[in-house]
């Protein structure tokens, strides 16, 4: 009997450890669904999260698009509005040959009109037309630094627009550093200022040559008038 009750505990003692055993294995795998449990929620909650954070986004995304085209028009009207009045604001030329209000003409036939004129020595319309084309086409790629030169010097021929020949020659010399008109613009501007009676000016253009450009032919031609100044005033 003895040995009787002695395997009976020893079985109870084995199926005891079994059970805390599996107990234990149970518990375990519980805590660990239940962590895996907590992390789903976690993950699905950021997940949320960060589909309202893009939904949010595309929303501000389309409200700035909005803006930008709401201002993007409000600048095109500002610059239209600008332009017209800018376009108002230039006194009208005497005797006016271009009539580009009624003819309406494109950059190319101006140029051609103005070159023709410009050919034949009829300096006059040919700074009106390429002043014209300068005025209302100012973002032309056919407005270059020939153009320029053309209309600088057609201005100062005439005998009547050397503002115009200043303003275009400068603007020349300004966007073109590397024209070979350059040198040539300075020359017009420097002899502009002289016609103007600006002889501070002039001899600023004749000094700046005569460091620079001492070898060129638009030295020549300074030097001479500087001698008949120097001649004039001695």
């Amino acid at each position: 009997m003895n040995m009787f009750f002695k395997t009976l505990l020893l079985l109870g003692i084995s199926f005891s450890l079994v059970s805390c055993d599996l107990a234990e294995r149970v518990s375990d795998r519980a805590r660990e669904i239940n962590n895996f449990e907590k992390a789903a929620l976690a993950l699905a909650k950021e997940n949320r999260e960060l589909k309202n954070h893009i939904t949010q986004l595309k929303f501000d995304n389309q409200s700035l698009k909005s803006q930008i085209s709401f201002l993007n028009i409000q600048l095109e009207k500002k610059g239209t509005k600008k332009q017209d009045r800018t376009l108002a604001s230039v006194p009208p030329v005497q005797n006016d040959l271009v009539k580009f209000s009624v003819y309406k003409w494109q950059p190319q036939q101006m140029i051609s009109m103005a070159d023709k004129a410009y050919k034949s020595k009829d300096f006059e319309k040919a700074s009106q037309f390429f002043h014209s084309l300068i005025l209302n086409y100012p973002k032309s790629n056919k407005v270059d630094d020939q153009i320029l030169f053309q209309a600088g010097i057609s201005a100062f021929e005439s005998g009547k627009h050397y503002d115009w020949t200043l303003t275009h020659l400068n603007k020349l010399i300004e966007e073109y550093p590397e024209s070979k008109f350059f040198r040539g613009a300075k020359l017009w501007v420097g002899l502009t200022h002289l016609k103007l009676g600006d002889k501070a000016a002039f001899f600023r253009t004749v000094e700046e040559f005569r460091k620079k450009y001492r070898n060129t032919k638009e030295w020549d031609i300074l030097s001479v008038r500087y001698e008949s100044l120097i001649q004039k005033y001695k």
